[in-house]
């Protein structure tokens, strides 16, 4: 079993500046994940370090420069209702926002390290809408309004098209998240029934321009919805550690050809003793079982997580897997 650390916000700790200034330059998202990957030799690299907040800042709204080093927010809704998603206008990849500055930064990545399997974040329509309408906003009209939701969702895959289609052109990958979409905030009824039609269509039009699934990123509770994930047609899942593991891993015990990173629980890797990191990997390597495709993941990992920490889970994570 490898171990794929979620490097994003964390990287901008490698050049003694805040993840807002690392965000907002392309020499240093660069020189962050660079030295980051020099450390770790994690894979993937994702280019990015607020990473759900690219697409929404793309269509018009602000990201707040926080205090200190937390991660940077949206700092207001710019729509006020599921109407106003379908006034947007569309986005250009080459020009809007931040979206040529991480196009740009995984170019130099890749020239850098040519093995490296590069990523650039893609987010899923219903992160971008919690941003940009507010998640109270959004899951009212998703309750009352589920047509209009999906139609406005719909709408909003198109762009993420037009980004995808740039981030395949410039000879880089794509990895989804879609984060903002797991229960317990959805429901699995609503989930089945509006998101999914939606995921379904997203997939379909990268699978055409790219020629392989996405590699989709849920996080949070998502043992209800597994089997819908599945069906989206992924060939690379994540167990989340807020989830059920053991069933999450039972259920997929039919589906040996997706690859599942299992999530390790956040508060071991960035405050755990050495002995509590060895039991969580243990833990883990008990749900896997032998199954193939399968690795170790942290979640997202904070700015603050001791590089030391990373580094033993990946010396324990060695030892696990060479039988020691």
């Amino acid at each position: 079993m490898h171990f794929s650390p979620s490097v994003y916000e964390h990287a901008a700790r490698f050049v003694s500046e805040s993840p807002y200034q690392v965000s907002r330059s392309v020499d240093l998202m660069v020189q962050a994940h660079a030295t980051a990957y020099r450390r770790y030799h994690h894979q993937p690299i994702t280019v990015g370090i607020d990473i759900y907040n690219l697409e929404a800042e793309a269509y018009g709204a602000v990201v707040a420069e926080p205090t200190q080093n937390d991660i940077p927010t949206i700092s207001r809704p710019i729509c006020q209702e599921l109407q106003d998603l379908l006034d947007l206008k569309p986005f250009d990849p080459l020009q809007s926002g931040r979206l040529p500055l991480v196009l740009q930064a995984g170019k130099e990545l890749i020239k850098l390290f040519p093995e490296a399997d590069v990523r650039i974040p893609v987010s899923g329509p219903f992160s971008i809408a919690s941003n940009l309408l507010g998640m109270e906003n959004l899951l009212l009209g998703l309750a009352f309004f589920p047509e209009l939701a999906q139609q406005a969702l719909s709408y909003l895959v198109d762009n993420q098209i037009l980004f995808s289609r740039a981030i395949l052109e410039s000879r880089l990958k794509i990895t989804f998240f879609e984060s903002a979409a797991t229960p317990p905030l959805v429901s699995p009824t609503q989930f089945r029934q509006v998101l999914l039609p939606v995921l379904h269509l997203m997939n379909k039009r990268i699978v055409e321009i790219s020629g392989e699934p996405i590699a989709l990123v849920i996080g949070g509770d998502t043992c209800s919805i597994l089997d819908d994930l599945i069906g989206i047609g992924s060939t690379y899942l994540i167990c989340p550690s807020e989830t059920d593991q053991t069933s999450f891993m039972k259920k997929l015990e039919s589906h040996p050809e997706i690859m599942v990173r299992i999530n390790m629980d956040p508060r071991v890797v960035s405050y755990g003793t050495p002995t509590e990191i060895g039991d969580e990997i243990d833990r883990i390597f008990g749900i896997a079982e032998d199954r193939d495709k399968v690795c170790l993941g942290t979640g997202v990992l904070a700015y603050d997580t001791p590089p030391e920490n990373i580094e033993l889970i990946q010396v324990h994570t060695n030892r696990k897997s060479q039988g020691a």
